[in-house]
């Protein structure tokens, strides 16, 4: 694949998510969950310049994907993207002049083709991505405790793909979480587990799968280094020295890496 589509992980877990995807023509916002002042630092260390925004999607409307929403709107006009469900969710969300999507659907922005597809967690309508180009492809799916047909087809062979890999089973069956929170997080509309989301990768990783970000890490409840290890495991990768220090793993022919987004520091694939 040629290259046209670029990730921007502004900040991944549960205190505050939003990621920037690149597009030949144009930024697109997934999730305004962190403040416009974080957005836009963040964003100025990774070089994006927000104004070349061209439009927002939510995937569901849980307050660490939306919280920031409302103040990011008081200086931006353009399309918002949401399902009915997500937009409905919320008295504040409703008030914005959402453009409705369904949850299997299709448009055109920032000169890719979006297809969303469903995900199951414990909000009315949330949905995964797929931006492509003619010749680039970038999946994106967290916040699901389960990936269905729809999803598995949507997401295999992305050059980029960000998917959730939000806890450690056995950390979170030992963690501090009450008994009914560990349920939740471990049911099928919770979040995928390392050991899920490596078991994916093995349908999901093609010959033009170049990078796979792991997202929504717990910080109860996993470790970078635990996550990367487990996918690694999953598609032949070994250890790699990643930039400052960060948990990494590559196949022996380069072709693929493995890393993590994180909560506090922004991350760029390109």
């Amino acid at each position: 694949m040629t290259p046209e589509i670029h990730l921007h992980v502004l900040a991944s877990g549960s205190k505050g998510n939003a990621a920037v995807v690149e597009g030949p023509e144009g930024l697109v916002l997934v999730d305004c969950g962190i403040s416009r002042r974080a957005l836009l630092a963040r964003a100025d260390e990774l070089g994006l310049d927000m104004g070349r925004v061209s439009g927002v999607i939510l995937t569901h409307e849980h307050s660490d994907h939306v919280g920031g929403l409302t103040v990011f709107c008081n200086r931006f006009d353009g399309p918002l993207f949401a399902t009915a469900g997500t937009a409905g969710a919320r008295p504040y969300l409703a008030e914005l002049p959402f453009t409705l999507v369904g949850s299997s659907d299709e448009f055109e922005l920032a000169g890719m083709r979006v297809r969303t597809f469903p995900t199951s967690h414990d909000v009315a309508e949330p949905m995964g991505l797929r931006f492509e180009t003619a010749d680039d492809a970038l999946g994106y799916c967290t916040d699901t405790g389960e990936l269905g047909p729809e999803a598995l087809d949507a997401l295999a062979g992305a050059r980029i793909l960000a998917l959730e890999s939000n806890h450690d089973e056995r950390m979170l069956a030992g963690g501090p979480y009450p008994a009914h929170l560990k349920a939740r997080v471990a049911g099928a509309r919770g979040h995928l587990s390392n050991a899920q989301a490596a078991a994916a990768l093995r349908e999901l990783v093609g010959p033009d799968t170049e990078t796979v970000v792991a997202m929504h890490l717990s910080q109860e409840n996993n470790r970078p280094s635990v996550a990367v290890r487990e996918l690694a495991a999953a598609v032949g990768a070994e250890p790699a020295s990643g930039e400052d220090g960060r948990p990494e793993a590559r196949t022996p022919d380069g072709r693929l890496t493995i890393c993590c987004a994180a909560q506090d520091w922004p991350l760029s694939v390109w």
